[in-house]
């Protein structure tokens, strides 16, 4: 289950790594993932793995054939 503390380092995370503009939202039926939103566009999808005592996260983007056109 995410809390609000993991949204907070994840967040601040992405913002060292790629720059402004990432928030991170809760989902209304979902509490082991998050979304992720840049620059106020919906991009994808954390999700939070906790196994014998270790916690991950993996970052789900799906890109669109129809957005490649469009960045080309």
């Amino acid at each position: 289950m995410f809390k609000p503390e993991d949204v907070s380092k994840l967040q601040a995370y992405l913002q060292a790594k790629f720059g402004d503009g990432f928030a991170l939202k809760f989902r209304e039926k979902a509490s082991d993932s998050v979304e992720v939103i840049h620059k106020g566009e919906f991009i994808g999808v954390i999700y939070k793995d906790e196994e014998d005592g270790e916690t991950s996260f993996s970052f789900t983007m799906t890109i669109l054939d129809i957005d490649l056109k469009k960045a080309a």
